[in-house]
C-alpha cells in the first residue's frame, strides 16, 4: 500500500530485511538507484578511523563477477553516471541510468554488497589514494583543519568528533582487512536501504528486488548497533585559532550545541526558523545590520546541522570588512543577538522564514537524484517517509513562540561554546 498516495512514494520490506522505497517520477524516462548502508564514520572501530570512507572507495575494486573499475565502466557504457559518499550516520551509493537499464543495476549492486574482492596490491594503491585526498581537502586547507578542530572539540566524547575522511595517523595504520572486516559486519540486506526514484512503479521495481537481492542472506553481527548517543552539553567556552600565510579572509566563528530533527524534532524544527531569520540570507538580522547598515562585515551567517542522528552544532559566523578587526566585529554580532534574544522576532520574519525552509523542502524533490538522497538519508537515521512528506506544513506550523524559544535557549548567556578565529599569518587584519 501507498505510504503517502498523493507523492506516490510506496515501499516494502524483503524477507532479509531489506527495506526498500520507491518514488515515482514520470517526467522523464531516467530512474536513480540508491543503496544507503546504516553505518558511517560514527560506527568505526577505535583506532580506525576513516575506514568507512576507505571500504566506499574499495567497493569500487572488484567482485567475483567484475574486475576492478568495471562496476563504473558498465554504468558509464548505459550513459549512465555513479558515485558514493560517506557520512557519519550512513554510507550511500546510486546510480542514474535510462529506466529500461534498472535491472541491470540491480544486478551489479546485489552483487557487489556480498562478493568484493579486494586484491592486497589494490588495497594499498586505493589507501595512498585517499591519503592524498586528505592532504588536498583537509591538511592544505586552513578552513578545514580548524572546522576539524572545532568538532573534535565539541563532540570529545562522540563519535562526531571523528573527521569522516580519518585522522591522518590512523588512516596509515589501515589495511585491507580492517575493510573487510569492516565490510562483512555492516554490508547486509538487513542494515540496508534500497531507494529507487524515477520512471519506475512498485510492480516494477518489487520483482526486480526480490531476483537481485532478495537471495542474499541477512547478517546478525552488529547491525542496528550504532554508536548513537545524545551529545552532552560544552563544559567550557574554549578559543581555537588557526593562522597561515594561505589564509586571505579572516573568519570568526561559535559553534553552540544545537537540536536534532531526530532527537529533538519541534525544537529542531523552531531552531531552523530562527536561524533563518537571525542569519539565514541577505535579508537576516545578522546580515542587514553587520553588512549593510554598519558595514563591519562582508559576510554574516547562522545555521544549524539539525539533520545529523544526534544533536549537531549551531553557527554563528561572519568575516570582517577590510580595516575591521575580529574583536571588534564580534562585539558587534554578539550585540546584534542579543537585541533578538531581548526583543524577539516579527511575525512577519516568521512567516518568511517559514515560506523560504518549506520551499526549499519542496523544491529538493524536484529531482530524481534530489528525492533519493532526500529521503534515503532520513531514512537511514531511522527517520520516516510521513516525516519529510509533511515537513512543509510542520515548518509552516512553527509559532514566532517556538522560533524565539529555540533561539534563546541554544544562544542563552551563559551557555558555553567553541569560538574559532581564522586568521593570516600575521595575526588579525
Amino acid at each position: 500500500a501507498p505510504l503517502h498516495a498523493e507523492q506516490a512514494v510506496k515501499g516494502f520490506t524483503l524477507a532479509n530485511g531489506l527495506e526498500v522505497v520507491v518514488i515515482e517520477d514520470h517526467r522523464a524516462p531516467v530512474v536513480v538507484q540508491m543503496v544507503w548502508y546504516r553505518v558511517g564514520a560514527a560506527d568505526e572501530p577505535e583506532g580506525k578511523s576513516g575506514i568507512a570512507h576507505y571500504l566506499e572507495h574499495l567497493m569500487f575494486k572488484g567482485t567475483d563477477d567484475l574486475a576492478p573499475g568495471e562496476f563504473s565502466d558498465i554504468v558509464e557504457a548505459q550513459g549512465g553516471s555513479d558515485n558514493a559518499f560517506t557520512s557519519w550516520d550512513y554510507t550511500a551509493y546510486f546510480q542514474r541510468v535510462a529506466a529500461d537499464r534498472l535491472d541491470l543495476m540491480m544486478q551489479i549492486e546485489s552483487d557487489r554488497m556480498t562478493d568484493l574482492t579486494i586484491a592486497p596490491d589494490l588495497a594499498e594503491t586505493e589507501l595512498s589514494v585517499i591519503i592524498e585526498e586528505r592532504n588536498q581537502r583537509t591538511d592544505t586547507s586552513p578552513g578545514a583543519l580548524l572546522s576539524e578542530q572545532m568538532r573534535a572539540a565539541q563532540y570529545l566524547n562522540h563519535p562526531y568528533g571523528l573527521p569522516i575522511i580519518g585522522w591522518r595517523h590512523e588512516m596509515e595504520g589501515l589495511t585491507r582487512e580492517d575493510a573487510l572486516d569492516f565490510y562483512r559486519r555492516h554490508y547486509a540486506p538487513n542494515n540496508a536501504i534500497l531507494v529507487v526514484a524515477g520512471d519506475v512503479t512498485l510492480a516494477d521495481v518489487l520483482p526486480l528486488a526480490e531476483q537481485h537481492y532478495g537471495a542474499i542472506q541477512p547478517t546478525g553481527t552488529v547491525v542496528g548497533e550504532r554508536k548513537w548517543q545524545s551529545v552532552a552539553p560544552l563544559t567550557e567556552t574554549q578559543l581555537i585559532t588557526h593562522s597561515d600565510p594561505k589564509v586571505r579572509q579572516p573568519v570568526w566563528s561559535r559553534y553552540y550545541l544545537g537540536y536534532s530533527q531526530r532527537r529533538q524534532p519541534e525544537q529542531a524544527l523552531a531552531l531552523d526558523v530562527g536561524l533563518e531569520i537571525l542569519g539565514g540570507g541577505m535579508t537576516s538580522r545578522l546580515y542587514q545590520s553587520l553588512v549593510e547598515k554598519q558595514q563591519l562585515a562582508i559576510t554574516a551567517n547562522a545555521y544549524g546541522w539539525t539533520t545529523l542522528h544526534d544533536e549537531g552544532p549551531a553557527v554563528l559566523s561572519a568575516s570582517p570588512a577590510p580595516g575591521v578587526s575580529l574583536e571588534t566585529l564580534e562585539a558587534a554580532l554578539v550585540a546584534e543577538v542579543e537585541k533578538v534574544l531581548a526583543e524577539g522576532f516579527t511575525e512577519e520574519e516568521v512567516r518568511r522564514a517559514r515560506n523560504k525552509l518549506a520551499a526549499d523542502a519542496i523544491y529538493a524533490r524536484d529531482s530524481q537524484a534530489g528525492m533519493a538522497n532526500l529521503f534515503g538519508g532520513w531514512l537511514a537515521i531511522g527517520g520516516s517517509v510521513e516525516d519529510l512528506i509533511s515537513y512543509p506544513d510542520d515548518v509552516r506550523a512553527v509559532t514566532p513562540e517556538a522560533a524565539i524559544a529555540a533561539v534563546r535557549d541554544v544562544f542563552a548567556p551563559g551557555k558555553h561554546y567553541i569560538e574559532s578565529h581564522l586568521l593570516t599569518a600575521e595575526g588579525d587584519l
